[in-house]
C-alpha cells in the first residue's frame, strides 16, 4: 500500500511540476500543444465531464484562491516528512556530516519565509493615489507601452511597465505575471522576494538530490555490491552492472528512489525556471514584456498579415542600464524607497 501511495503521490508531482513550468513560461509552443490535447479530448470525453474540467479550471487559473498554497505546502511538507524518515536517519548511522543533514532544513526555513512575504506583499497595486507617481517611474517606449493609454477597468492611466491582472482584478506596476502558487500578482514591490524565494526552493530539492544519492552511492561502495556476482533468468552467472544496482536499490529502498526521482526532476524544472528569471532580472525585464517582445519580433515575418501602409513597430528594451543597475532596481524598488523618504 505504501508502494502504490509514493507512487501516486510520485505522479501528481510530476504533473504538477509540468503544470507549473507551463504557466510560467507562456511559450506559444506550449499553448499549441495544450489546444491540440483539449480538441482530441474533447471527442472522447461527456460534455457533463468537460464542462466540470472548466468549471474547475477556471476556478484554479482564472480565480484568486488558496488552492496551489494548500497544495504547496502538503507537497513541501510530505517531502521533507520522507526526506526526515528515510533518509536522515540512514545517512546518521552512516556517519554523514550533520551540517549537511541539516541544511535542507535551513533552506526549508528561509524558503518558507520568502514565500510567505512574496504572498503577502503588496505587489505594486496603481490606486488613484499613487498614478502619478507611477507614471515618473519609468519611460514610455511608444510600442509596447503607449504614453497616453487608459485601463479600460480601473480607468486610470496606465504607467510604462503596467498591466492589468485579469484573475486579481487591478493594475500592476511593473508587472511580470500572476502566479497561482502565490496567489498572487509578481510585480515591482515582491519580485525580490519571489527571486529569493524561488532560489532557495532550487536548492533545497537539489541539496535533497545530492544527499540522497550520496547516501545510495555510499552504501553500494560499503556493501562492496558492484563486486557481487548473481544469477540470470538462464543460469549463468553474471557481474553485477548498473541496471542490476539500480533494480536492487528500487526494491530495497522505493521511497528513496522515488524521492530522488522527484527532486532530481524538480531541480532541473526549477533551475530551468531560475536561470530564466535570472536572465530577465539582469537584462530589466519582466515575462509579460518577453513574451509581447516575441510578438514584436513577429512584425517582421513575412507571413504575418498587416495593412500595407503599416510599417512595424521593433520593440527594443530602453530599460537595461547595466547587470548592476538591473538588479538593484529589482532589490532596491524606487517606489518604496520615496514612500519611506516621504514618511
Amino acid at each position: 500500500m505504501d508502494f502504490l501511495i509514493l507512487f501516486l503521490f510520485y505522479l501528481v508531482f510530476m504533473l504538477v511540476s509540468v503544470v507549473m513550468v507551463c504557466i510560467c513560461s507562456k511559450t506559444n509552443s506550449l499553448k499549441g500543444l495544450v489546444q491540440g490535447g483539449a480538441q482530441i479530448c474533447s471527442c472522447i470525453i461527456p460534455e457533463c465531464i468537460q464542462r466540470a474540467v472548466r468549471k474547475l479550471l477556471h476556478y484554479l487559473f482564472h480565480t484568486r484562491n488558496h488552492a496551489f498554497i494548500i497544495l504547496h505546502l502538503v507537497l513541501q511538507g510530505t517531502v521533507y516528512t520522507e526526506y526526515t524518515w528515510e533518509i536522515f536517519g540512514y545517512c546518521q548511522e552512516l556517519e554523514f556530516s550533520l551540517y549537511y543533514l541539516l541544511l535542507p532544513y535551513l533552506l526549508l526555513i528561509i524558503c518558507l519565509i520568502f514565500f510567505t512575504l512574496t504572498c503577502l506583499t503588496n505587489p505594486g497595486t496603481i490606486t488613484k493615489e499613487n498614478e502619478l507617481l507611477f507614471l515618473q517611474v519609468y519611460e514610455f517606449d511608444e510600442v509596447m507601452f503607449p504614453k497616453n493609454a487608459r485601463c479600460s477597468t480601473c480607468d486610470l492611466r496606465k504607467p510604462a511597465r503596467s498591466k492589468h491582472c485579469s484573475v486579481c482584478n487591478w493594475c500592476v506596476h511593473r508587472f511580470d505575471h500572476h502566479c497561482v502558487w502565490v496567489n498572487t500578482c509578481i510585480g515591482a514591490w515582491n519580485t525580490r522576494y519571489f527571486l529569493i524565494y524561488l532560489l532557495t526552493l532550487t536548492a533545497s530539492a537539489a541539496v535533497m538530490a545530492i544527499i540522497s544519492t550520496m547516501f545510495l552511492v555510499r552504501l553500494v561502495t560499503m556493501s562492496d555490491l558492484y563486486q557481487e556476482t548473481y544469477i540470470d533468468d538462464l543460469g549463468h552467472s553474471q557481474a553485477v552492472d548498473t541496471a542490476f544496482l539500480i533494480q536492487y536499490l528500487f526494491l530495497t529502498f522505493p521511497r528513496i528512489v522515488f524521492l530522488l526521482g522527484f527532486v532530481m526532476v524538480l531541480s532541473f524544472l526549477l533551475g530551468g525556471y531560475l536561470c530564466f528569471a535570472l536572465y530577465l532580472a539582469a537584462t530589466n525585464q519582466t515575462t509579460n514584456e518577453w513574451y509581447k517582445g516575441d510578438w514584436a519580433w513577429c512584425q517582421l515575418c513575412p507571413v504575418v498579415v498587416r495593412p500595407p501602409s503599416a510599417e512595424p513597430q521593433i520593440y527594443q528594451n530602453i530599460h537595461s542600464h547595466g547587470l548592476w543597475s538591473n538588479l538593484q532596481e529589482i532589490f532596491l524598488p524606487v517606489v518604496p524607497y520615496y514612500e519611506r523618504k516621504k514618511k
